[in-house]
């Protein structure tokens, strides 16, 4: 029988989904819950086991991680009598890959510290493809033993892993992280549409910036998206959209300015009043061109 700690997964979205089945070929037991019948077949498919309730996922595992959309996903999954802190045996270590807010990070270890549990806030940074291929970074707040204990479970999710601080702190970074795609995405669409309007060969102008000090991840996971005005998602505008709250208000309660993010968090909110916030956040795109006009 396998050593490694039997792990139970709570979301198999766009991210959970890949993310699960990453630890599956790893060699870990993993029992998954969602609500969509098609992505727990899809677990079992690969080599998982679906679980009828989070109830059952989580009673007799050693790791529990969840991959929720925000912070009422997280805490209608975690409380109640069929949640997770219910239903998790003492000494069961939670943790929360979702992208929420400090704050309900923090209320979270605290409600699970008083059943013994223990917690680390764990968001992660990639994409779609980067759960794919397992090369996320993912950013951590909790305890260093914790951590540790985390760790090659972790190892087998991403390729950068950083304990960034207590309780919340994983989900701080995060939230600048998230800022900082959202300002790169909306640079790179402004000067894909002044690079298109202005009659250069597109392919072969990002190519250039992608070689010089204006490269980023962001340019090159996203050129294509650009270049085919394909908005598949894979990190969905809504999200975005939530995480841009996310650090507006955490910005706010320690007293940072943010003059560019607070701009580029009514251009994210503008697209989806618009209806397009079902496609990935490259689609911000869509916007800049709405802004400037047919082209000429």
């Amino acid at each position: 029988m396998s050593k490694l700690p039997k792990i139970a997964w709570v979301g198999l979205g766009i991210m959970g989904s890949p993310m699960a089945e990453n630890l599956i070929k790893a060699g870990y037991d993993v029992t998954g819950f969602t609500l969509e019948q098609e992505k727990m077949d899809r677990l079992t498919r690969n080599g998982g086991t679906a679980a009828p309730s989070i109830a059952a996922a989580v009673g007799d595992a050693d790791i529990v991680i969840t991959m929720v959309p925000a912070s009422p996903q997280v805490e209608a999954i975690a409380y109640g009598e069929s949640g997770i802190l219910e239903n998790a045996r003492p000494g069961t270590l939670l943790i929360d890959m979702s992208s929420i807010t400090p704050q309900t990070s923090v209320e979270l270890a605290e409600a699970a510290a008083a059943r013994g549990l223990r917690v680390l806030d764990a968001p992660v940074s990639g994409g779609e493809a980067g759960a794919v291929e397992a090369v996320l970074s993912i950013m951590v707040g909790g305890a260093q033993a914790d951590f540790d204990q985390a760790r090659p479970v972790l190892e087998a999710l991403g390729k950068t892993l950083v304990l960034c601080g207590p309780h919340g702190s994983g989900q701080t970074v995060k939230a600048a992280n998230q800022l900082i795609v959202a300002v790169n995405i909306q640079a790179c669409a402004e000067a894909v549409v002044f690079l298109e309007k202005s009659g250069v060969d597109l392919a072969a102008a990002l190519d250039v910036l992608g070689g010089g000090l204006a490269g980023s991840t962001v340019l090159e996971r996203k050129k294509d998206n650009f270049k085919k005005r394909d908005f598949a998602p894979g990190f969905r505008i809504d999200l975005h959209h939530k995480d841009m709250g996310i650090v507006t208000e955490a910005a706010r309660e320690v007293g940072a300015a943010l003059p560019v993010g607070a701009v580029v968090a009514n251009l994210v909110s503008s697209l989806r009043a618009q209806g397009d916030g079902g496609l990935d956040h490259s689609a911000l795109l869509r916007g800049v061109e709405r802004l400037s006009g047919p082209q000429g």
